[in-house]
């Protein structure tokens, strides 16, 4: 595909989703000022791929390119250069017992999660309750609230969008 044609293609396919995955990445991602970064990271990612084969349809391949970008720049913030580790032998795999510190972090964190599982409206807070800590599936959580698997969806996307503004603060409005 020629430069002229990628862009008119990129103009018209993928500039029209910005809102969209905007809206998408602060929800998905800590800290809002690296937004504009992972925008235009996904805008490379995508540009490239498309001079190889254009994507069909386009919003799912723009939103899978963007998952899977903050899943890398997650892993990659997990890893410790073997070059940065002066005494390898310091590092104690056999103590995987956190310090505590990050004892008192991991038990405030779960008192905030558990204060915005309160908030939830009740129905979300039992489907929500029963998917993520019982482990039930969508249909035997319809069966146990008497409702149908699509109204167990609707419950559970209330969950997470509530939870997600709870304990992150809501979206901003307005475009981006």
């Amino acid at each position: 595909m020629a430069a002229f044609d990628l862009e008119t293609w990129f103009v018209r396919e993928v500039l029209p989703l910005e809102s969209q995955l905007t809206h998408f990445l602060r929800r998905s991602w800590r800290n809002a000022s690296d937004i504009p970064d992972l925008l235009q990271e996904v805008y490379m990612r995508v540009c490239e791929a498309a001079q190889k084969q254009v994507p069909n349809p386009v919003k799912p391949f723009v939103f899978a390119v963007a998952r899977n970008m903050m899943i890398d720049h997650v892993r990659r913030e997990n890893v410790v250069p073997i070059e940065s580790i002066s005494d390898p032998d310091a590092l104690d795999p056999a103590d995987d017992q956190p310090g505590p510190d990050r004892s008192a972090i991991a038990r405030d964190e779960l008192r905030r999660l558990e204060a915005a599982l309160e908030r939830l409206p009740a129905r979300a807070r039992e489907a929500m309750m029963l998917k993520k800590v019982e482990g039930f599936t969508r249909r035997e959580i319809a069966t146990r609230m008497g409702v149908s698997e699509k109204t167990v969806k609707w419950h559970l996307g209330e969950a997470v969008r509530a939870l997600a503004d709870i304990l992150y603060g809501p979206p901003p409005e307005g475009p981006a």
